[in-house]
This record gives structure tokens, C-alpha cells and sequence, in this order.
């Protein structure tokens, strides 16, 4: 089958196209033949060796895969041949990826696409609305009435935390660029602070006077400082991007008002948690309230430039590997 696939930690040049054998999948198992992979950030981390995972080689790369079902393991009853699929956490914890031909995905990581709803829509998402639902719910505790403030708020990720909070009856704060101000409104924002004003904190607080419940940077600027004292009392941070930041931490703005700051990677996401996050999703697609902003489709054969211009930050919306000739 064909592949985008490593043989040793590297850069985006790395990626090579070739045949590998089939895999084979086990009694729990599910082999799918793969429509489309997209490219998220987290790829490029683990095919360089920034974010530590085991792995064997080759190492076939990518999270995210979309497709129909080919077979399925002698213990599998969820699913059939036929049966159109994603899954979002391949290509970590010794699981092979999904930018191939076939993959292999354990039955309790892989879920329906609902009647109707588009595979390139639900692979675009996979993975940016699944990191939103955990990080504003089990991680952020969000709770309808409280404010949420999104950094990047235009971006694969911020743009799902808005609508995922916005329709879960909080008051959404968003940051981004004055030029995606209406469409950051569109998806369910009650402020929208452009952030390149040099009043952007002050608006802000001028937005959520009592402070923000929530915080959540998907920039990765990961300004502490700034954060903490935007919260309110007992507010709390989510920390989920940035991997090489070191901010100061302002530890009185912290302790003296009972505020929190948390660490989250959907990698670190179990099976539950990503099942609950995959029924989100799939109803938010089922009932047409989610879409992806733009997605860019490129061959299997792009990978490496793909890998190259998500680490460059030259992508404007998603990128996609369409697998299949």
C-alpha cells in the first residue's frame, strides 16, 4: 500500500512516499481504507521528535483519517465493511498513523460518520473540535452563564471553542484579527477584541467586567501575567498549546483568588474521553452546526510540503491528504 512515512526523527523532508506491507488487524480491530488524513500540528511534533511517543519504523505519520470500513476483527460488533469512519488518534502510543492507503484503528477509536455529513467535513474537524469539547468541558469545566475568553479565535481550534461554547450557553470573549471579526460573530461570539489594538487587555476586561471564568490561548503566547489577572475569582486556565514557552508565573495572581491553571493535550485523552468528544462532534455535524472555515486538499504525495507549511504557519485553514488516486 501506499504511505507518507518516516524511518528515523527529522524535519518535514523526512516524509517519504513509498509502498509498505498491508496492516493487519487484530480481533479488536478494524481496517479501514482511508479517504483522507489531515495535518495538525501535533503531527509535526511527533515526526521531529518534539513531542516524545513511541513508535516503530517505519512510522507511518499522521492522526486523523477518514474512510470506509474493509474489514473488521472477530471480536468487533460496532462496525462493518462498508460502514464510513474516522478516528483522530492514530500516529501515537505505538499505533501506526493514518496518511496510508489502509489502516488499522482499534474499534474503541474509531466512530461513525452520520448519514449525510460530508467525509472531508468530519476529517477537517476531527481533531480541532474534539481538542475543543475536552478543553472546555472536562478540562475547563465550562458552565453555561460563565464568560470564556478564546485566544485565537479565528484558527482551526479557536474557531470550534467558540461555537462549542457559545452553544453551550456561555458568553464568549473572543481575540483575533479586526478582518475576522465577523466571521468570529458568526460562529456565536458576544465580543470580539481585535488583537493587534494596543487596548486589547483593557478590552477584555471591559467585556467581562466580574473577569473571565475560562481562559484558553490557542495562539500559544501563553502570557500568564496577562491571563491570570484577566480572571475572575476562581477562574481557571487552560494551558494547550505553546510547547516551547516559558512564562513567568505571577504566583499572588494565582493563589490569593483561588484561580487554576491546567495543562491539556488530547493525546492524553482516553478512550471515554474522546468517545464523548467524537458524539459531540458527530451531532454537531449531523445538525448542521459546525462546518470547517476552509480546507485545502493536497495528495497523499504532498505530505512532507503539507508537514513544512503547518510547522511554517503558511497554512490559512486546514490542511488535508487526499489518499485515495
Amino acid at each position: 500500500m501506499r504511505a507518507a512515512y518516516i524511518t528515523e526523527l527529522g524535519p518535514a523532508e523526512a516524509i517519504r512516499l513509498g509502498e509498505l506491507p498491508p496492516p493487519l488487524p487484530g480481533p479488536h480491530d478494524v481496517l479501514v481504507d482511508v479517504e483522507f488524513s489531515a495535518v495538525n500540528s501535533v503531527d509535526t511534533f511527533v515526526r521531529s521528535g518534539a513531542y516524545g511517543t513511541p513508535m516503530r519504523f517505519p512510522f507511518v505519520v499522521g492522526r486523523d483519517l477518514a474512510g470506509t470500513v474493509a474489514a473488521v476483527g472477530s471480536a468487533v460488533s460496532a462496525f462493518r465493511p462498508g460502514d464510513r469512519v474516522w478516528c483522530n488518534s492514530l500516529g501515537h502510543a505505538g499505533r501506526q498513523g493514518a496518511a496510508a492507503e489502509q489502516a488499522v484503528v482499534p474499534a474503541d477509536r474509531l466512530y461513525h460518520v452520520p448519514d449525510g455529513v460530508d467525509l472531508l467535513d468530519t476529517v477537517a474537524l476531527a481533531h480541532s473540535a474534539a481538542t475543543a469539547h475536552l478543553a472546555l468541558f472536562p478540562h475547563g469545566r465550562l458552565r453555561a452563564g460563565e464568560t470564556v475568553a478564546v485566544l485565537g479565535a479565528a484558527g482551526n481550534v479557536g474557531s470550534a471553542l467558540v461555537v462549542l461554547a457559545a452553544q453551550a450557553g456561555a458568553r464568549v470573549v473572543a481575540v483575533a484579527s479586526a478582518r475576522d471579526a465577523a466571521y468570529v460573530r458568526s460562529l456565536g461570539a458576544d465580543h470580539v477584541v481585535d488583537y493587534r489594538s494596543p487596548d486589547a487587555v483593557e478590552e477584555i476586561r471591559a467585556a467581562a467586567p466580574d473577569g473571565v471564568d475560562l481562559h484558553i490561548d490557542t495562539s500559544g503566547r501563553n502570557d500568564l501575567e496577562v491571563a491570570l489577572n484577566l480572571l475572575a475569582d476562581r477562574g481557571r486556565m487552560v494551558v494547550m498549546s505553546g510547547l516551547h514557552t516559558r512564562p513567568v508565573l505571577p504566583a499572588g495572581a494565582l493563589y490569593a483568588r483561588d484561580r487554576s491553571i491546567r495543562g491539556f493535550a488530547i493525546s492524553n485523552a482516553d478512550t471515554t474521553q474522546l468517545a464523548e468528544a467524537a458524539r459531540r462532534l458527530n451531532t454537531l455535524l449531523a445538525e448542521g452546526r459546525i462546518r470547517p472555515r476552509a480546507v485545502e486538499v493536497l495528495p497523499l504525495s504532498a505530505a512532507a510540503e503539507a508537514h513544512r507549511r503547518v510547522e511554517q504557519r503558511e497554512a490559512r485553514g486546514k490542511l488535508v491528504l487526499r489518499v485515495e488516486d
